[in-house]
């Protein structure tokens, strides 16, 4: 069925809920997962407090440490499960193209990803990164909610 299933996350507790329900599904379909993040590059002009206040060097430090946080906690709840993981960080500003380019060059077979569940004009004001991955992906992407 699914060999390689991708777990995008960004550390809120709906993409939480959802790794956790990929590395259930990856077990019970034998499959391996791949955890990714994408950390936005940094800007000199920007109004995220955390680029204002860090030089980019600073920046991209916290930035990977935190990433690397994200994915060892993908990493542990694979591990607990008994599923094989690998992991992924990836420098973008576009996270929807680089989830879908990370699936493609890992040999994905399938994503999990999270809906945060806004609908109505919040929801299209928000400009879901989930909506764009469903748009744009020749990769079966399965929405978790």
């Amino acid at each position: 069925m699914y060999k390689r299933i991708l777990l995008p996350t960004e550390g809120s507790e709906a993409s939480r809920r959802a790794i956790h329900a990929g590395i259930d599904f990856a077990r019970a379909t034998g499959a391996e997962v791949v955890a990714m993040t994408a950390i936005p590059e940094f800007r000199a002009f920007t109004i995220s407090p955390d680029m204002l206040e860090q030089t980019k060097d600073e920046y991209e430090k916290a930035s990977r440490t935190r990433a690397q946080q994200l994915l060892d906690e993908v990493a542990l709840a694979a591990r607990g499960a008994g599923v094989t993981c690998a992991c992924v960080q990836v420098l973008s500003d576009s996270p929807y193209e680089a989830i879908i380019a990370t699936a493609r060059d890992k040999g994905c077979d399938l994503i999990v990803m999270a809906s945060h569940g806004h609908k109505g004009i919040k929801g299209l004001l928000l400009g879901s990164e989930t909506q764009k991955v469903l748009v744009h992906s020749s990769i079966p992407v399965m929405v978790h909610r």
